[in-house]
């Protein structure tokens, strides 16, 4: 029986995730920091964020999956932003696949998820 948002798999990978994303974000231009930088550390945190808020919230199954396809939303956000910033030159090819395609799995998990909470 799981007792707490932080024993669920697609919390605890998306806040490593928000992790890296903020430590990347810190070297971008001192202009982009602010903005572009702000940005993505605001919708990588927001999926942790949003799992927690559910999984606390969860009166009813439909309010905790409300919340995860909110996540699911921060996530796509999240990718489109990282594609931005591997345009624009802020992060390498390296850097942009391997948070893209873990990003791309951790949008799995959760569609996963949502399908399952019946």
């Amino acid at each position: 029986m799981i007792k707490s948002y932080q024993e669920l798999r697609v919390y605890k990978i998306s806040y490593r995730l928000a992790l890296q994303v903020h430590q990347i974000t810190l070297e971008f231009p001192d202009f982009e920091k602010y903005e572009l930088g702000s940005q993505l550390r605001r919708a990588a945190t927001s999926i942790p964020v949003n799992i927690a808020e559910g999984y606390g919230k969860k009166s009813t199954i439909a309010d905790f999956k409300r919340f995860l396809l909110i996540a699911q939303g921060s996530k796509d956000e999240v990718k489109v932003l990282l594609e931005l910033s591997k345009d624009l030159q802020y992060i390498n090819n390296e850097t942009f696949e391997e948070l893209f395609n873990q990003y791309d799995d951790l949008g799995k998990q959760l569609y996963s998820m949502i399908q399952k909470w019946v």
